[in-house]
């Protein structure tokens, strides 16, 4: 018997910073990944974000590996904006790369609440500016020219 929680904290970014997810429609965004999560048998304990970008922060079932979560996640989630133009009117596709850093059942109260004010965050914050600390935190080495 295997025992596992893999708690994954993912971001994903739309393409060139382009702003499509308009606050009007993103709990439909939202509950189109709650669902993809649960066909994924992997649990989703929160998600937000803004116009640009995405948090996730989901435990994925043992079986699925990060890279094909995101990959099919973003698959999906192109597809429901693409159908949903009239929602997502300026959504052209996701960033070819993303983010996705591993948290303890310890610390995962601290990033739901991370996500929860996301909104508060970015009055103050730029997602570059984010991203970056969030890559330190972790202890990722990245390259600026890239975020």
């Amino acid at each position: 018997m295997a025992y596992t929680k893999l708690i994954y904290h993912i971001v994903l970014r739309t393409y060139q910073g382009t702003k499509p997810i308009a606050e009007a429609h993103e709990r439909d965004l939202y509950m189109y990944i709650y669902g993809f999560c649960k066909n994924h048998q992997s649990q989703l304990y929160r998600i937000n974000g803004m116009p640009d970008h995405i948090h996730l922060l989901v435990n994925l079932h043992p079986s699925i590996a990060v890279a094909s979560f995101v990959h099919d996640l973003k698959i999906a989630t192109h597809n429901f904006m693409t159908a949903n133009r009239d929602k997502y009117p300026l959504f052209e596709k996701w960033e070819q790369g993303y983010c996705a850093l591993t948290y303890s059942e310890a610390e995962k109260e601290r990033v739901i609440q991370y996500i929860i004010h996301q909104k508060e965050h970015h009055r103050s914050v730029s997602a570059r500016d984010e991203l970056m600390a969030l890559l330190h935190e972790c202890g990722v080495e990245y390259n600026e020219k890239y975020i």
